[in-house]
């Protein structure tokens, strides 16, 4: 059931449409990933839904709730980490997520809510004298003190090393297991494959994709690589193999098809009937950042 329904949602600028009639829905308890270089829409997209902007024309409701309409009790029942977050710098840990659940009616626990983001052994800690991962965590857990129903990330692990962008997806994790809405954007594909039920793929203001990750992948046509080595050479017929390209260079032997596994069966029984051992075999798989190049004609980050 659909706790977001988005409606022709577009946003001008002076003319330039920063998000150009876009059209979707998320399931309720389910990660939604909006993937997307920069400029294309995807902060905007998150600000509308929001109430921190107002859209130029088109409607879009959480949980039947008005963005136009009911802008003052969407806030109740949501939770937003931004792209930048500053906090006061002389408040600890504790203190800053206190004053923000001073703001809401029923908010959570703080010590409970301090402990599901791992900063237990930081909460008499200034903002300040933390990591950045750490601060990634203190800025969801601001979003998490009034126990949304639908949270709101916006690029949580941009600037991050490799180990802190763990510690967050840990988290994110977490917050899935409880059934929690979590919309997200980002610019990492590893991330939105990792964390995100399905996605949408924004360029230039418009939604050009919307699958599971692994729906993206199949939809998009883009051929598989099988490579490897043969002992002796082999005479291979590659219309009895697989539908691909072949390409040989002695006893090296690339195949590019779009039926990886029926490819591989009928490149074993070919191998067994000519008496030839396959070496160093690889199957290279399309990912989710071919996709994106294949719809786009450019690299994510760029």
């Amino acid at each position: 059931m659909p706790i977001i329904k988005v409606k022709n949602l577009t946003k001008k600028y002076n003319g330039l449409k920063a998000v150009d009639n876009i059209s979707f829905e998320v399931k309720q308890g389910e990660t939604f990933g909006i993937l997307g270089p920069n400029g294309a829409g995807k902060t905007t997209t998150l600000e509308i839904l929001e109430g921190l902007r107002k859209p130029t024309k088109g409607v879009a409701f959480i949980d039947k709730l008005s963005i136009k309409k009911d802008r003052e009790h969407i806030k109740e029942i949501i939770g937003v980490q931004l792209q930048a977050t500053a906090f006061l710098e002389f408040l600890t840990v504790k203190e800053i997520l206190q004053l923000f659940a001073d703001l809401y009616s029923n908010p959570i626990d703080v010590d409970s809510l301090i402990k599901d983001v791992m900063l237990t052994p930081k909460k008499k800690s200034y903002a300040t004298q933390l990591s950045g991962g750490q601060q990634q965590r203190l800025s969801i857990a601001s979003a998490l003190v009034n126990n949304p129903k639908v949270i709101f990330l916006d690029e949580p692990t941009t600037g991050l090393d490799p180990q802190a962008r763990r510690s967050v997806w840990q988290l994110i994790s977490r917050i899935q297991k409880k059934g929690q809405t979590l919309v997200l954007t980002t610019h990492y594909m590893e991330e939105a494959e990792k964390l995100c039920d399905r996605i949408a793929i924004m360029d230039r203001g418009k939604i050009i994709a919307l699958d599971t990750p692994r729906g993206l992948i199949k939809s998009s046509g883009i051929a598989s690589r099988i490579e490897f080595r043969v002992t002796k050479k082999i005479d291979i017929d590659i219309e009895k193999i697989c539908r691909g390209k072949l390409l040989k260079n002695d006893h090296r032997v690339v195949i590019e098809t779009k039926e990886a596994e029926k490819s591989l069966h009928r490149l074993v029984e070919c191998a067994e009937e000519n008496n030839v051992d396959i070496l160093d075999l690889k199957v290279s798989q399309p990912t989710l950042e071919d996709v994106f190049l294949e719809l786009t004609g450019k690299k994510l980050r760029e």
